[in-house]
């Protein structure tokens, strides 16, 4: 399935003005996606990443991720921080901490975000969820949105399909984090896939 084609046929048959909770991993992967979906959604950035280690990283990860969002100054867009449940990634991980980065443990990170996000959605009457993940080319999309898809069918909210990685997303987000002089981080989130990737 093109899970572009897929976001590209939901906002062209949109009537109205959709409100969409976003998770973000961090700044630069937001900037593209932000970039392209403010014209059609009113979108809250929902940072919600215990994965994250040290708690450092994960504030410089926030802080970037705030700044980014108040110099492109767009009304529509706004942010909401998740709560710091690293106990949570720890637990949904526990067995899987010498798996490479992309194997089992990244799976059920995105499950555990991706699920949080679908029940803030629920919670805060937005009309769609969604994420930036799939604009790193170290994600797979397919993944993520069979995820989505699971959540969506669970809790009766539309999830935004996605490859934002599709027409240089991922190069435009590059270019853009520049621009905007954002601190890239050189590993995903969590130590142990930092550590087995070295």
């Amino acid at each position: 399935m093109n899970y572009h084609n897929e976001m590209l046929e939901i906002i062209n048959n949109l009537d109205y003005r959709p409100k969409l909770l976003l998770h973000s991993c961090c700044g630069p992967c937001s900037t593209t996606v932000l970039s392209f979906l403010e014209s059609f959604f009113d979108i809250i950035v929902y940072y919600y990443n215990p994965n994250i280690e040290p708690v450092k990283e994960y504030e410089k990860r926030k802080n970037e991720q705030i700044r980014f969002i108040k110099e492109f100054n767009k009304p529509s867009i706004t942010f909401l921080e998740g709560l710091y449940e690293n106990d949570k990634f720890r637990e949904c991980s526990k067995g899987l901490e010498n798996e490479l980065e992309g194997g089992a443990r990244c799976v059920s990170c995105f499950k555990l975000r991706l699920e949080k996000t679908a029940l803030k959605a629920k919670e805060l009457n937005c009309d769609y969820f969604g994420t930036t993940l799939t604009v790193s080319p170290h994600k797979n999309s397919k993944i993520i949105n069979e995820i989505g898809k699971h959540l969506e069918e669970k809790y009766k909210i539309k999830f935004l399909y996605s490859d934002f990685k599709k027409k240089d997303g991922y190069k435009k987000s590059i270019i853009l984090s520049k621009e905007y002089n954002l601190y890239r981080q050189d590993y995903c989130g969590c130590l142990f896939g930092r550590r087995n990737n070295d």
